[in-house]
This record gives C-alpha cells, sequence and structure tokens, in this order.
C-alpha cells in the first residue's frame, strides 16, 4: 500500500511535470553561450529563476484547466483532489515570486527580461492559451528564457536573439500540437510541426561544427517520428506522444545551440540531461 507521503509526492510532481524541469536549464545554457560568456554564478540564479518560473506555469496551468479536467482528464492531481486548487494557486504565487527574486540577485538586466517572462506566463495560463495567441506566448516564453541566461551572464542579449528564435519556433510547433491531445484533430498541427524541425534541424547544421550536426540529428530523430505517427492518425495518444516528443528534443535542440555558439562542454553538460529526463518521463507523464 503506498504511504500517503509518497501519494502526495507524486501528486505534487504530476501537478508539475517534474520530467519537463529537465528541459529549462539548456535555456539558460544555450543563452550564455550565444553571448561567448562562460558560466557564472550569475548563471546558476538564472537557472534557479527559470525553474521557478517554469514551475509556477505547471502549478497554474492545472489550476486554471481544473474544471474543463475534470471532464476530460480526471485523473489528474486536482480534479482528482490528491492537490487542493488552492495549494496549486498558492504554490504559482510563492514560485513566481521566488524566480523574481533569483533574478533580482543575478542584477538588473536579467530581472529586466524575468519580468516580462513572468507576465508572459500568466498570461497564457489565465486567457491566452484558449486563443489565437497561446502559442505564439508559449513560444515568446521560451525564447525570453533564453534570453535570461544570456542576460544574467553577461548584461546584454543581442548576439542570443537567433538562438532565442530558433527555440521559439520550436516551442510554438509543439504548442500548437499540443492543443489537440486530448480530443484528437487535424493532421495539419503535427505537419506543420514535422516541416518546422526538418528547417530547424537544416538550420542547426549549416557550416558548423560535427558536434552540432550530431546534436541536431539527435534532434531530429527525437521529435519526427512521433510528429509523423500524429500526421498520419491524429489520435489524442498519438497526439499525446507527439507533444512529449517535441518536449523531450527541446534538450538536443538547446545542446545544438550551445554547440552552434560554440561551446561544446556547455552543449555537452545539456545533453547528458536527456536520459534522465526520458527515465523520469517513463514513471510521470510531461504532458
Amino acid at each position: 500500500m503506498t504511504r500517503p507521503g509518497a501519494a502526495d509526492v507524486r501528486a505534487w510532481a504530476e501537478l508539475l511535470r517534474v520530467p519537463a524541469l529537465l528541459t529549462v536549464p539548456g535555456d539558460t545554457i544555450a543563452g550564455a553561450a550565444a553571448v561567448s560568456a562562460r558560466p557564472t554564478p550569475r548563471a546558476l540564479l538564472a537557472i534557479g529563476s527559470s525553474l521557478c518560473l517554469y514551475e509556477a506555469g505547471m502549478a497554474l496551468n492545472d489550476w486554471a484547466d481544473r474544471d474543463e479536467d475534470a471532464a476530460e482528464r480526471p485523473h489528474r492531481p486536482l480534479p482528482s483532489g490528491r492537490v487542493r486548487p488552492a495549494a496549486a494557486f498558492t504554490a504559482a504565487c510563492a514560485l513566481t515570486a521566488a524566480g523574481l527574486a533569483l533574478a533580482g540577485r543575478a542584477g538588473r538586466p536579467a530581472l529586466s527580461v524575468a519580468a516580462p517572462l513572468a507576465a508572459t506566463v500568466w498570461a497564457y495560463d489565465l486567457g491566452l492559451k484558449r486563443t489565437w495567441a497561446g502559442p505564439v506566448a508559449m513560444a515568446a516564453a521560451r525564447g525570453l528564457d533564453l534570453l535570461l541566461g544570456a542576460a544574467a551572464t553577461a548584461g546584454r542579449f543581442r548576439p542570443a536573439l537567433a538562438p532565442a528564435l530558433l527555440l521559439g519556433t520550436h516551442t510554438l510547433a509543439v504548442t500548437t500540437v499540443s492543443r489537440g491531445e486530448t480530443r484528437g484533430g487535424s493532421a495539419l498541427p503535427p505537419l506543420a510541426a514535422l516541416a518546422a524541425t526538418g528547417v530547424l534541424t537544416r538550420l542547426l547544421t549549416q557550416g558548423r561544427t560535427p558536434l552540432s550536426g550530431a546534436l541536431a540529428a539527435s534532434y531530429l530523430a527525437t521529435a519526427a517520428r512521433p510528429y509523423l505517427h500524429a500526421s498520419l492518425n491524429p489520435s489524442p495518444p498519438l497526439t499525446q506522444r507527439a507533444v512529449g516528443g517535441g518536449i523531450r528534443a527541446t534538450i538536443p535542440l538547446q545542446a545544438a545551440l550551445s554547440a552552434r555558439s560554440g561551446a561544446p562542454v556547455a552543449a555537452l553538460l545539456t545533453v547528458a540531461l536527456a536520459p534522465l529526463a526520458g527515465r523520469l518521463a517513463r514513471k510521470v507523464s510531461v504532458t
């Protein structure tokens, strides 16, 4: 019989989608690599800030969707009663405050990026995700997260704009596909995501190092097959697998961006998170 404490931990792990959390540090690392800066203590603060803001978004997402989940996904922590809605909302507020505080400790440039990032997360969860602007807002959040790493590390982020755009494009594709994960729907979103993945892979491999090429190939291999399956049969199970594949592909994409910026050690540190994320994903759903 499962101990109550263990059950509580699992419920919060599901609420916060812990395996997906491992896709976050690579944003900061890629941002630091883009400004040709070595990791500093401020970069570690930026990673902490990113983790807090990401998990704030996860908690707030389920709080905002609790009525919809009660009908479509009653097994989720809030509709099943394993986590109270008030507790989820309180966690979202506390994590947001912690994320902004850590960014503030990293310096004014970092806070200037973290503040709009937090605002974007809240705007997405509380309304934008149900509109056409939802995927765009999510893409903007990922891009800002990468810029946070650059701003915290070097006090500037202009050189990181191109990597942020590539990461945002990937996120836009995944988020668009995720809109059909409970009901299924059109084959167009996963097909478009597959095409976007191919274009991104091409851009990552143009005139770069063998390492960036290998990581780009890993990115393509992780995302392409589930997108293809979902485009052939856009049922809820295959669409959910496509979303999961897209989320997992974020890590090799971040690593490829770091390698593309001339930071092979940062790239290898990032991609090392992928096996752990895969193991955790077998225990706790990332969607």
